[in-house]
């Protein structure tokens, strides 16, 4: 072929064949470019995937949210915040008048001791022992607030940010904003016993007004068999293949209703979930197996319900969850309005897996990735809870509800270990020093994640809507 054949073999397109390869190797190029932009383009990795992973606002401290949730209002002055006064008042009307829920009456100490520990010398109680070895990871904050003393409300504003109206839960928010590294299993998952928590409980882990897609998933942690872990996580009526075949003709038939109707959102929600379901058969399986855990990481977490909880927990960290709720159990357990007592139980039940996890992490590198965050949805009051119908037995040995000021405490995931910020009043009622709301927290905990609080933000009705409202501010003395 001479210089001249070569020249004009493509006439229609108006170039020579020198030309045409040129061009074509830079298409090339910019396709693969192409490519990695829509993979680091927000925007872009919505239009492929709305859990893809997307740039956060600045450089993230942690990768991974658990909330570790002691439903019910743990108390403050019975676990991480020592009163040495109310030993002094015990039985006694105190110099301060308090207002509380129900009606409360002389100062109550805690019965249970308190000791020093780790190189930050901080005073946990012994309801806490194995915790507290852990102290000098975590960041006590003793000045949390919230709105108001009452289970459901308080609970919603914890996970949601508002007491009263349906919002996403943080999870939702966090994968709207961040998306999650592994698509074949949810961005956020709730790990709840049946049972809990009743008439509220689906939207503590909901998406609200976000597309579907960021909505929890909700376990079944009381059990171990992976088919009542997830209800109808296999199918059992036709194999895998023909699974495909069904997906892929409700992904052509969604696809043309979605032309028709010009509204791509909703469907492609289902259809995301639909597929997810699909791939989940195989990730969630292995990913909630522990028969091939060894023995000395069972005999470190304990082997009880939140052990096995939260091996499971740190093997979706592994695999890149988002984000993870841990609730303690059925109903509202730590709710002890006739016995404070009762906390022993319930803090025995978390003391050592809690350790545990935390040290698991350590060890394997996942702690400064991930921010643990634990707390109750308020605390209780240091005066003793009088006898009422309806409300205790008349023990008079119980604590009511309190969200003036309680304990909550974070760890891992770029905050000071072995610090404490905040303070309540000298007898733990009312938080006095740098106190912290909950819209406070919420935009820290999205601060470290790497998200800006007032950035995040969804139109809805005519309104832009974030996690901490119109409120929040960042706790910067907490960042590491």
């Amino acid at each position: 072929m001479n210089d001249t054949d070569s020249e004009n073999t493509f006439p229609a397109l108006g170039q020579s064949r020198r030309e045409f390869l040129q061009r074509a190797g830079g298409g090339i190029g910019t396709i693969a470019l192409a490519d990695l932009l829509a993979k680091e383009s927000p925007a872009a990795t919505r239009t492929l995937s709305p859990l893809a992973p997307k740039i956060p606002h600045h450089q993230p401290k942690a990768k991974h949210l658990v909330h570790l949730f002691m439903n019910g209002g743990p108390s403050q002055v019975d676990t991480f915040d020592r009163k040495p006064l109310l030993d002094k008042y015990d039985g006694k009307t105190l110099p301060v008048h308090y207002k509380t829920e129900r009606k409360t009456g002389v100062a109550f100490k805690s019965p249970f001791k308190f000791q020093k520990y780790g190189q930050s010398g901080i005073e946990v109680s012994e309801l806490f022992e194995k915790t507290a070895e852990c102290i000098d990871d975590i960041c006590l904050i003793r000045s949390t607030h919230c709105s108001v003393p009452n289970h459901p409300p308080s609970t919603l504003e914890m996970t949601c940010g508002d007491p009263i109206q349906t919002r996403p839960s943080m999870g939702s928010w966090l994968v709207y904003g961040l998306g999650t590294e592994n698509q074949d299993l949810p961005g956020f998952i709730s790990m709840t016993p049946s049972g809990y928590p009743g008439r509220f409980g689906p939207r503590l882990w909901g998406s609200a007004f976000l597309p579907a897609t960021f909505q929890g998933q909700y376990i079944n942690s009381e059990f171990k068999n992976i088919e009542q872990l997830i209800d109808n996580i296999r199918n059992k009526q036709i194999s895998s293949s023909k699974q495909q075949q069904q997906l892929e003709l409700l992904r052509r038939l969604h696809e043309e209703h979605a032309r028709r109707v010009n509204d791509e959102g909703p469907l492609e929600s289902r259809i995301q979930s639909f597929e997810l379901s699909f791939r989940m058969q195989t990730a969630a399986a292995e990913a909630f197996d522990l028969s091939k855990e060894p023995k000395h990481i069972l005999k470190l977490y304990g082997d009880t319900f939140h052990g096995r909880q939260l091996i499971i927990v740190r093997r979706l960290i592994e695999r890149g969850v988002r984000s993870i709720q841990a609730f303690t159990g059925k109903g509202i357990p730590w709710d002890h309005h006739d016995d404070i007592i009762l906390h022993r139980r319930d803090a025995g039940l978390w003391d050592q897996p809690i350790a545990g996890f935390l040290k698991d992490l350590k060890q394997r590198g996942l702690l400064s990735e991930t921010l643990v965050l634990w707390s109750g949805e308020f605390g209780r009051t240091p005066t003793v809870e009088l006898p009422a119908p309806g409300t205790n037995k008349g023990l008079g040995k119980g604590r009511d509800h309190n969200n003036h000021g309680f304990t909550t405490w974070l760890a891992g995931g770029g905050v000071k270990g072995g610090h404490i910020h905040g303070a309540t009043d000298e007898f733990g009622f009312k938080a006095v020093e740098d106190r912290v709301h909950i819209h406070d927290l919420h935009a820290t905990i999205l601060h470290l994640m790497g998200l800006d609080h007032e950035r995040l933000t969804y139109r809805y009705s005519g309104r832009d809507f974030r996690l901490t409202d119109v409120a929040g501010e960042v706790i910067d003395s907490i960042i590491a």
